[in-house]
């Protein structure tokens, strides 16, 4: 039976490697409604469902009676052909999400975009929201689509929308090597469930982009708006995991 006191969330991508670490740490404070293109990893029981996010009339009767679409569901490649499930998975299905949100009178939709949108930056420079996107591939590209989508439809239709652009979500062992790249984005899995929480149950947000990465010593991305907007407070800290 579905607690009223719980925020419905309909979770895209719910099989995906974000997806299951949100549902294995949050499942307790929302009701969740989980949808994938492959369910067979997400059981039986629960509120599952099988959606092609390419389908719009399957995305508007997914959203039908949610309150936050928690939006994963893409294609994560950066080498990833545009005519080949870019344009479906990421182009299509982003619009799908939000024409169908929208239409469904959701309160929100996190979008999960990309530190793939201002891969272009030298990596020795730390990137803010403020800077123009500047993607390194066409994955990036079709997130800053997203963003867009997000913003015509914050502004327009009045669907309250955060966008987070998610880093290097992994998980490190101590004396692991990684590039420095990586290191100064990543996002833990707990970092990453606290964030996209803080994003669903923020109040007064019409618009926002935030980073997503860890208190890592230095960091890829400023995390100024993502403090400032959702009171975002990560833990982890890359150096001091790998013991650097």
């Amino acid at each position: 039976m579905t607690d009223p006191s719980k925020k419905t969330v309909l979770l895209t991508g719910a099989a995906g490697r974000i997806g299951t670490a949100f549902r294995q740490l949050s499942a307790d404070r929302f009701t969740l409604r989980l949808a994938d293109l492959d369910i067979s990893s997400l059981g039986g029981d629960g509120d599952v469902l099988e959606l092609d996010i390419a389908d719009l009339d399957a995305c508007r009767k997914a959203c039908e009676g949610v309150d936050t679409v928690l939006h994963l569901a893409a294609d994560p490649g950066p080498v990833s052909d545009f005519y080949g499930s870019l344009l479906d998975a990421n182009i299509k299905g982003a619009f799908n999400i939000f024409r169908a949100a929208a239409d469904a009178g959701c309160r929100r939709v996190v979008f999960a975009s990309s530190a793939q949108t201002i891969e272009g930056y030298p990596e020795d420079r730390q990137v803010s929201v403020d800077d123009p996107v500047r993607p390194k591939n066409i994955y990036g590209v079709t997130k800053c689509f997203g963003e867009a989508l997000g913003s015509y439809f914050a502004s327009q239709e009045g669907l309250s929308v955060i966008a987070v652009r998610i880093a290097n979500f992994a998980s490190f062992t101590r004396g692991e090597s990684h590039s420095a790249r990586d290191v100064s984005a990543f996002l833990s899995h707990r970092d990453a469930v606290q964030l996209l929480v803080r994003a669903v149950e923020a109040e007064h947000v019409d618009f926002a982009i935030v980073n997503g990465i860890s208190n890592n010593r230095y960091k890829r991305l400023n995390l100024e708006e993502s403090q400032r907007v959702l009171g975002y407070a990560p833990q982890d800290d890359a150096f001091e995991i790998l013991g650097l």
